[in-house]
């Protein structure tokens, strides 16, 4: 008794669901089955494409069926199983009578044809035209091109994903996430392109099968059994119509599940049954014409006038009742606006310091066509990007970012957004909220019609274009976002760039206190011991301002620890800061590549430069204008030559003159990172691409 259990808890599992099919379908193939039992499986048949179609219909969106090309194959062959079976017993049986190849058949043969096999053939043939011409071809090429332009944009959507995740707007998690979706659904439209040869195959199979029952009932019945031609083509005609309108009914309801599938658009979370309502039936202008054409048509005399006019009523009659949903619910949400909040704002009161509002540390501004962006009730995804610009950049920056502040602005443009810090605005763009922005990463395939723009974090050329086109634009090259992202990297980048203004004492002394919960002995020592916290502000303020992040804040105090003692100048203290974290700032700039290719300064201007910020003090003013226009263009040639090349440019001087020069192509080179020879590690090559000279 245990070991039948077993066995029968062995058959349960699902693992052994697909070689339990197999096996099924040889035996189909193989065995001559009973007349019940094959009622039994054109029964399951008829169920599993039924079952089939309707979880296709209530799927939200095709990857939540990934297995679908698979079933389509195995319900393929259980039916080709099926018809060999049948065959079978209709050839060996058919002479006994109608029922002699079971219920199933001869009730499709007599029943559903009304025993007449000359309107069996002419239905069946209908059924495969409509199967094989309409909905298995049209169902193929929608998979065909699918495939093919879901493996063209693979490329594309790797490169979004990429930039979202620099960006700060998706985790790595969240990344890794959405390149399996990307594969998968390359796949998955790839495997429905083959699946549909199988269904369009057994389109044709069942069209050969039914004329060679026929051939062959007919011999059977004349040759072995003696019947005359008419008797022996009206029991095995019939009954071969009845087995193939059998076979057929099943194979139309699984076209038409493939064709669902690879016709469904997009993936709102509704299945379509709710994306077909909430789109066809929306509308009451529509239901309203048409009813009147259908009304009109219905006065017309010689037409079946009762089946206009109840239509016509109807079609009214639900444009009407959807029409009034729409405006209760516009009174609802007018009726829930905070009508005491306007009363109490109009009261009159004495002001007081609490009427001084502070200016925001950082403000977004839009107008009032953005709303939606913002708004969760309207599904606005940008205050969760907003929020991971913020996790990702204090992670990267080593401190914690402000809250970003949202509010409409009437006197902006509708289609305005605007940054500010501090309550100075530092970046304002135009967007087009129904579209998206495709941007050229420089090197693209085509041309988009749309409305060309500039992006506004970087500069790069970008057009809008309707969100049908995306999927074409990314197989050209674009990266295609969205108006939500638009804003959000356009946000990441003013903060990464303004960093130091967004780091003052509180920041600061937030740090330390968390510094003190490991190193005590190390924070009370720096501050206030040896060095203030305005001038620990300062030197940390400078790093950020040059992009260096301050993560390693322990190295950070222990080299002001260190240093505080000797000298409490802010600049001096940032070079030796700057060498102390010398592998972090190469890190950054080049990876873990062992050799970091530089362009450096003649001995000859080096030395100039040495002596004129001597004379004149770190302004610089003691350099002729000449000479530092010639040096800059050096620079700025030999850094696009670097960027050319794929190499990050690199200017490396002296220590004395790196803060000078570091100021001279802050935002005139913004590429170009300057550092000083001792912060270099030991353990990194140097290789001298180009050397900038007096005389250039």
């Amino acid at each position: 008794m245990t070991r039948i259990m077993s066995v029968l808890r062995l058959l349960g599992k699902a693992e052994l669901g697909a070689p339990l099919v197999i096996m099924m379908i040889l035996a189909m193939i193989i065995l001559p089955l009973p007349a019940f039992i094959l009622d039994l499986f054109f029964t399951f048949n008829i169920a599993f494409s039924l079952i089939i179609l309707l979880v296709v219909i209530y799927t939200l969106k095709p990857l939540e069926f990934a297995s679908f090309p698979t079933v389509i194959l195995l319900a393929t062959l259980l039916r080709l199983a099926l018809n060999v079976a049948s065959t079978r017993i209709v050839l060996l049986e058919g002479h006994n009578g109608g029922d002699a190849a079971g219920k199933v058949i001869q009730a499709f043969g007599e029943f559903v044809i009304g025993g007449n096999f000359a309107v069996g053939l002419v239905v069946f043939i209908i059924l495969v035209v409509i199967n094989f011409i309409v909905v298995t071809k049209g169902a193929g090429r929608v998979a065909e091109v699918g495939a093919r332009f879901t493996l063209d944009a693979m490329p594309g959507k790797q490169m979004a994903i990429d930039a979202d995740l620099n960006a700060g707007l998706i985790s790595q998690d969240e990344a890794r996430a959405r390149r399996a979706e990307v594969a998968t659904e390359a796949d998955f439209y790839g495997s429905m392109d083959g699946a549909s040869k199988f269904v369009r195959g057994d389109a044709i199979a069942g069209i050969i099968i039914l004329f060679v029952n026929i051939i062959g009932g007919l011999a059977i019945g004349m040759a072995q059994h003696g019947l005359g031609f008419a008797e022996a083509g009206k029991i095995y005609v019939l009954l071969t119509i009845g087995d193939g309108l059998v076979a057929q009914i099943p194979s139309l309801l699984l076209s038409s599940a493939s064709a669902l599938v690879v016709t469904k658009v997009g993936s709102s979370g509704q299945n379509i049954g709710q994306q077909v309502s909430a789109q066809l039936f929306e509308n009451p202008k529509a239901l309203f014409i048409t009813a009147g054409v259908i009304g009109l048509l219905g006065i017309i005399p010689g037409m079946p006038n009762l089946v206009f006019i109840l239509l016509a009523s109807a079609l009214a009659g639900s444009g009407y009742w959807i029409d009034k949903r729409h405006k209760t619910a516009e009174l609802v949400e007018i009726d829930n606006l905070p009508v005491a909040q306007f009363h109490k704002a109009m009261e009159i009161k004495e002001l007081g310091w609490d009427d001084v509002m502070p200016v925001d540390v950082i403000g977004l501004e839009v107008g009032y066509r953005l709303i939606p962006l913002v708004d969760k009730n309207q599904d606005g995804q940008l205050m969760t990007r907003i929020k991971g610009v913020r996790k990702k950049l204090s992670q990267d920056l080593g401190f914690l970012i402000p809250t970003v502040h949202i509010r409409d602005n009437l006197d902006l443009s509708p289609t305005t957004y605007r940054i500010s810090l501090m309550g100075v605005t530092v970046g304002e763009a135009d967007m087009v909220p129904e579209m998206e922005m495709a941007i050229n990463p420089g090197r693209v395939f085509g041309t988009l019609s749309g409305k060309t723009c500039k992006d506004p974090a970087f500069g790069l050329d970008a057009v809008w274009i309707e969100p049908s086109q995306k999927d074409h634009a990314m197989t050209l090259g674009y990266t295609v976002v969205d108006p939500a992202t638009v804003v959000a990297t356009h946000l990441s980048h003013l903060l990464q760039s303004h960093a130091y203004k967004l780091f003052g004492y509180e920041e600061a002394q937030k740090i330390l206190d968390n510094l003190a919960k490991l190193a005590p002995k190390l924070v009370e020592d720096l501050v206030p011991k040896t060095l203030p916290l305005g001038v620990v502000v300062k030197v940390l303020q400078n790093l950020l301002q040059e992009g260096v992040p301050i993560r390693d804040i322990r190295s950070i105090a222990e080299t002001l620890a260190e240093y505080g003692a000797k000298s409490q100048d802010p600049d001096i203290l940032t070079s030796a800061v700057r060498s102390s974290l010398g592998r972090l700032i190469v890190s950054e700039i080049s990876g873990i590549q062992n050799e970091l290719p530089v362009i450096t300064l003649d001995h000859e201007l080096e030395q100039l430069l040495h002596r004129s910020l001597q004379t004149a003090g770190e302004s610089g003013v003691g350099i002729e204008p000449g000479l530092a226009e010639q040096m800059h263009k050096s620079l700025q040639d030999s850094t696009q030559k670097m960027e050319m090349e794929g190499q990050t440019p690199v200017l490396l001087v002296s220590s004395y003159i790196r803060p000078w020069l570091s100021r001279f192509v802050r935002h005139s080179i913004q590429p170009l990172h300057v550092l000083s020879y001792n912060e270099i590690p030991a353990d990194r090559q140097i290789k001298v691409v180009s050397t900038v000279g007096r005389r250039v």
